[in-house]
């Protein structure tokens, strides 16, 4: 203990806004980090690495100048060099993510276009998958992870196409069952499992028993802020799911629009327009 107090007395002697200015820049990039992992296996990789890290240099700091353990320094120091490489191939994928966006345009136009491309390219999938009758169902995931729900599935994390949407849920394919999950302009995983709302009492708003999708969209939308969208196998007709409630028949150009709010990433301004456009098209 008396160790302790001495090491927090020689920190409290540095100046306070000397600590804060070294302090403030650090604790920017690790909650951006973990802002960045949220909901991911690299999320609980992260913390524990820097839990390792924050650790062993507070007992280290303690002991070696208490004892003389320059080995046990030394050994320690070889340890923080091989976490260093270990953490280097754990978030290989992240680095890569990392990489990728720091290297994407982020200009205004090209927020927009790319959010008008990604809608249409699900709309497109959507309203040829409700004519053929072919089941489906799309998670879109907004400020809540699905970080949990993802690891059930099968990871893709490929941009948003039409014909990417539809050879997933084609009868037959390997990959036709259960969910996808997009997050933006990426589908992230297919076939995977989501909870499923209780069956006693649901209906839809035109008065139908709900089937397995139209249970799971509700599930899944009960316990977060993510949009589902659901094309039943028996009628083709396209519903909604949003905060626990279904909408069912919804039209093409509605689905438009509320899919411009739900994928938005981009700056306000570019998102008005788009959702401007879409309105005068719906007109």
């Amino acid at each position: 203990m008396e160790a302790l107090v001495d090491y927090l007395n020689r920190v409290a002697q540095y100046d306070w806004w000397v600590v804060g200015i070294e302090l403030f820049p650090i604790g920017l990039v690790v909650y951006w980090v973990v802002d960045f992992l949220e909901g991911t296996r690299g999320e609980r990789l992260f913390r524990g690495v820097i839990f390792i890290l924050v650790a062993g240099v507070l007992v280290l700091n303690l002991i070696v100048e208490r004892l003389p353990l320059l080995r046990l320094q030394y050994l320690y120091k070889g340890f923080l060099i091989a976490v260093v490489i270990v953490a280097v191939a754990a978030f290989q994928p992240e680095i890569r993510r990392v990489l990728i966006r720091i290297g994407q345009p982020r200009l205004l136009s090209g927020s927009s276009q790319q959010l008008s491309r990604t809608v249409e390219e699900i709309v497109t999938a959507i309203t040829e998958l409700s004519a053929g009758r072919i089941g489906a169902i799309i998670v879109l995931e907004k400020q809540v992870a699905l970080g949990e729900f993802i690891e059930t599935g099968v990871r893709i994390d490929a941009k948003v196409t039409a014909e990417l949407l539809k050879t997933i849920f084609h009868p037959g394919t390997s990959l036709h069952d259960m969910a996808v999950i997009v997050r933006g302009d990426r589908v992230l995983a297919a076939r995977v499992q989501l909870p499923l709302a209780e069956a006693g009492g649901q209906s839809g708003n035109d008065g139908g028993e709900l089937g397995s999708r139209h249970r799971a969209a509700l599930g899944i939308t009960a316990g977060s802020d993510a949009t589902c969208l659901v094309v039943s196998e028996e009628t083709g007709a396209i519903s909604i799911a949003q905060s626990g409630t279904l909408t069912r028949n919804v039209t093409e150009s509605r689905l438009r629009l509320h899919l411009a709010g739900t994928i938005a990433q981009g700056p306000a301004s570019a998102f008005a327009g788009l959702v401007g456009r879409f309105r005068k098209h719906e007109a």
